[in-house]
């Protein structure tokens, strides 16, 4: 199993629309503004975060149940940033749309930047043909508020190609996120 390269990257989102949209550069600044960057870095893809948010919330005083999830407990933002509040979480989800090779499994992890702030981003594997928008999880750590940009880079995606084809991908099992739009919660 080997990591993609950049090249790799950038030929596999021209011609079998790995990322869409995509950036083939890092981009660090937009209209003169420095910002959290994206796009293509040497063996990975940094994402952008969509300006959809759900942020978690006690209000109704539930219990997190990933087979009966109570939709109730986010409140949906539309907004170029996100406050998360202390010791909490939000969901969004990638700017880019992703389809992944049959041979490809990719990984996801934080920027440094959001990681000094103590902002965890977390998302699972994105397993071979998968495909969809990421929904990300930004867990704040801290004591204190924290925010989120919009369309600024959060997290960069490693693609790691195997030797050889799986038996069964992410399409074939029919997983229940396949082709998932917008901030997703949990299914059974």
């Amino acid at each position: 199993m080997t990591i993609k390269s950049d090249k790799w990257i950038i030929e596999q989102s021209k011609n079998n629309d790995l990322i869409k949209p995509f950036e083939a550069s890092q981009i660090r600044e937009v209209d003169g503004e420095k910002i959290v960057s994206y796009g293509v870095s040497s063996y990975g893809y940094d994402v952008r975060c969509a300006n959809e948010f759900k942020i978690f919330t006690n209000t109704h005083s539930s219990i997190v149940d990933p087979k009966n999830f109570d939709e109730k407990s986010f409140i949906d933002l539309i907004a170029d940033e996100c406050i998360i509040p202390p010791n909490s979480f939000a969901l969004a989800r990638t700017v880019e749309y992703f389809k992944i090779p049959r041979s490809v499994l990719t990984l996801c992890l934080g920027k440094s930047t959001y990681a000094r702030c103590g902002i965890i981003v977390n998302v699972t594997p994105l397993e071979p043909e998968w495909e969809g928008h990421v929904t990300l999880e930004f867990s704040n750590t801290t004591n204190l508020p924290a925010k989120i940009y919009a369309n600024e880079g959060v997290a960069q995606m490693i693609f790691f190609q195997s030797d050889e084809i799986c038996l069964t991908s992410y399409k074939d099992r029919g997983g229940k996120y396949q082709g998932q739009k917008g901030v997703t919660l949990p299914k059974t």
